[in-house]
């Protein structure tokens, strides 16, 4: 109770000191100078003048108390500090009852020294004193002061100056994150990277060689290797027919992601709407499919060509995005729950319906497809960017867009027979309030469905409200309901008085409340292979007592690339992505395999290039894209995005590329395939050549 009294002290002096900092000058005014006498010793010196009435507090006064003076130092390059800030001058001590402790401070008056010695012939010094003043009845925020010298030293302190370079030497072995030169993405000039390293104890010495590294290393590890990759991998027939087939077969495949998963519910929600006419809904049905594949094809090759092949990717990641499709599932959820109709307002309707007949109501089915079209490309986006490569190297537009052609064919037509089965439904027998029923499990799917794009945007942004724990929870909890809810045991406000269960009902629950246990012992990190593509990473899981798995040991290119060449190790490296379904389910079912775990943690250097990180980068950089034009790479997932189709010549994750230590490819590379046998086998090539190649 006293320390929560003080706190509110506190609170209140500094609510008033905000209120009265408008209307005053600054009570305290200090200088700050480098006082030197030719040796190696000097001192920085902060002088202060303080206002009548007012005091300014002295040194280590704890945590307890008021703002008390520290030094901070930006940089201390050149020097090293001999003890700590020191107060000088007439201090008073006094017993304060506010904070009930003895506190010291200056009033008219107060100096603080701290001292240094020289360990370089040039010095560069950046710091700042904090300090706290009050009076008698409010407090200033606490103040800084800015202090920065550079320039020759008097003299070095032989000693210090030894010391300093042993510290600098263990200081480099301990750091996990280190500037890095980027001289491919601008041979002008290199630029940082932060180099995110697990193993600390080994790979800052990999850090340190990469900051040794001149510039045409650098320039080596960014070769483009498009050919080299090519003599490896299986010739491809790029006939168009053969494209729009591989196009076919990529939208069937999507077809089952959770990305376009949720578009499911909310196309039956929205045809169960529309009129009973069977003619009528089939027309329909096929206008529905074909705005799909015209929408599909239209918006895919307009965004990718203006904005770049990594565009989709970024879209698929954008926090607004994400959150605002999660928000749109929840309002549908509520809606099928049975809070309120989504209804168009009655004038609105009333038009509608009197030119139903002439339009087939084109627009309403239009915007549908849009929606499809839009959110598919949270999936889709990488595939696209792969036909922009395409286009980029051969210059053709044709068979991309053939390519997406079959892409989006495969999409529409299962909609559109989705379109068509609310007619169906209504044509059937009525059996009680099976709607209701139908309508509630789509809500629950709806609601599920939310939380892997909250969880997308919780990735790509490192919130970390989302982990993989409190993920697994929210659907063990969602699906326990599901099945609860289809056994009876409750209802909500639109469902019949005395609803029973049927047969269907009950083996839906069984399924429900089997997912759900299913899911259990994933909260203490079991792999849950049949959930890996929704849930977020095993990495983001606090409480974990699954040991059998893999993390990358470097999240950055050139550190990575340094450490295996320290190690004489080949380099596996990982394009992926916080919101890459596949890439999840290639980690969670064939990584955690006993045998490709051993392989990646003992014989690989593992690095894995995030595309959709979203952290900045320290400087935007300016590069020429593989279609010639001039691109802005502002984060550290623009700049992995331009690795991948800069070195290796795609823009698809997952993407696996074995490469020795001077970036060369050592086999073909690998993408999204569960087959474990294959998995080890290209990895025992890459071992085996990499082995024979320093023979």
């Amino acid at each position: 109770m006293y320390t929560m009294k003080k706190l509110m002290s506190v609170a209140m002096l500094l609510f008033v000191t905000i209120l009265c900092n408008a209307q005053m000058a600054n009570p305290v005014k200090f200088t700050a100078h480098l006082k030197t006498n030719g040796t190696a010793e000097a001192e920085i010196v902060f002088s202060g003048k303080i206002e009548s009435g007012w005091h300014v507090y002295s040194t280590n006064l704890g945590n307890d108390g008021p703002t008390e003076a520290t030094i901070h130092f930006d940089k201390k390059d050149g020097i090293e500090l001999v003890g700590k800030l020191t107060p000088r001058g007439h201090e008073i001590s006094k017993m304060d009852d506010m904070f009930g402790m003895v506190l010291r401070y200056f009033e008219n008056s107060a100096q603080f020294v701290q001292k240094i010695k020289f360990t370089k012939p040039e010095h560069d010094i950046k710091c700042y004193l904090e300090y706290g003043a009050c009076n008698d009845q409010s407090c200033m925020p606490p103040s800084t002061v800015d202090f920065a010298n550079k320039g020759k030293s008097p003299a070095v302190d032989a000693a210090a100056a030894k010391a300093e370079a042993k510290a600098d030497a263990k200081a480099e072995a301990k750091e996990g994150d280190a500037a890095l030169a980027d001289a491919t993405l601008d041979p002008a000039a290199a630029q940082e990277a932060v180099a995110d390293s697990a193993n600390a104890a080994a790979d800052s010495a990999a850090v340190a060689a990469v900051a040794n590294m001149d510039k045409s290393e650098l320039q080596k590890l960014w070769t483009p290797v498009v050919k080299q990759l090519e003599k490896f991998d299986k010739p491809m027939n790029n006939s168009l027919l053969y494209i729009f087939f591989a196009g076919l077969l990529g939208g069937l495949l999507a077809l089952f992601t959770p990305c376009v998963w949720p578009i499911i519910p909310m196309t039956v929600s929205f045809f169960l709407k529309r009129n009973k006419e069977r003619r009528k809904a089939i027309r329909e049905a096929i206008t529905y499919g074909v705005s799909i594949v015209v929408i599909y094809v239209a918006l895919g090759l307009i965004v990718s060509l203006l904005f770049g092949a990594s565009a989709l990717n970024a879209l698929s990641t954008n926090a607004i995005f994400n959150i605002l499709f999660c928000l749109l599932l929840v309002v549908f959820a509520a809606s099928f729950f049975g809070a309120f109709e989504i209804t168009l307002p009655s004038s609105w309707s009333n038009k509608i319906d009197q030119k139903s007949d002439e339009t087939s109501g084109f627009i309403s089915i239009f915007l549908m497809a849009f929606t499809l079209s839009l959110v598919s490309f949270s999936c889709t986006g990488p595939i696209i960017g792969f036909l922009l490569v395409a286009v980029s190297s051969s210059g053709d537009i044709v068979a991309p867009t053939i390519g997406m052609l079959g892409f989006a064919v495969a999409l529409a037509v299962p909609f559109a027979l989705f379109a068509m089965f609310p007619t169906l439904l209504k044509s059937a027998p009525k059996s009680g309030g099976w709607m209701n029923v139908l309508k509630v499990v789509l809500g629950f799917i709806e609601l599920a469905f939310a939380l892997k794009f909250l969880s997308v945007a919780d990735l790509a942004y490192g919130w970390h409200i989302l982990d993989r724990e409190a993920f697994l929870a929210l659907w063990i909890i969602i699906f326990g309901l599901l099945g609860l809810y289809l056994l009876g045991m409750f209802n909500f406000p639109h469902d019949d008085e005395g609803r029973r269960t049927n047969v269907p009902q009950f083996f839906l629950a069984l399924l429900s409340l089997s997912f759900a246990m299913y899911m259990v012992p994933g909260l203490w990190g079991a792999p849950l292979k049949a959930v890996s593509a929704f849930a977020p990473p095993m990495n983001t899981q606090d409480f974990n007592l699954y040991k059998n798995e893999v993390h990358p040991r470097f999240k950055d290119f050139e550190a990575g690339m340094a450490a295996a060449r320290l190690e004489g190790k080949p380099v596996m490296v990982d394009f992926t992505g916080f919101g890459c379904v596949n890439c999840r389910k290639m980690e969670a079912a064939v990584w955690t395999d006993s045998k490709v775990a051993d392989m990646l943690n003992q014989k690989y250097v593992l690095i894995s290039l995030y595309v959709d990180d979203k952290t900045p980068l320290p400087e935007p950089m300016t590069v020429t894209d593989t279609d010639g034009t001039q691109r802005t790479l502002r984060t550290i997932g623009d700049k992995w995005s331009y690795l991948q189709r800069y070195k290796f010549g795609s823009n698809t994750q997952p993407m696996y590329v074995l490469i020795d230590n001077d970036g060369m490819p050592l086999t073909g590379s690998r993408s999204y395939d569960e087959d474990i046998n294959e998995y080890m086998k290209f990895l025992q090539t890459g071992l085996d050549n990499y082995n024979n190649n320093k023979k």
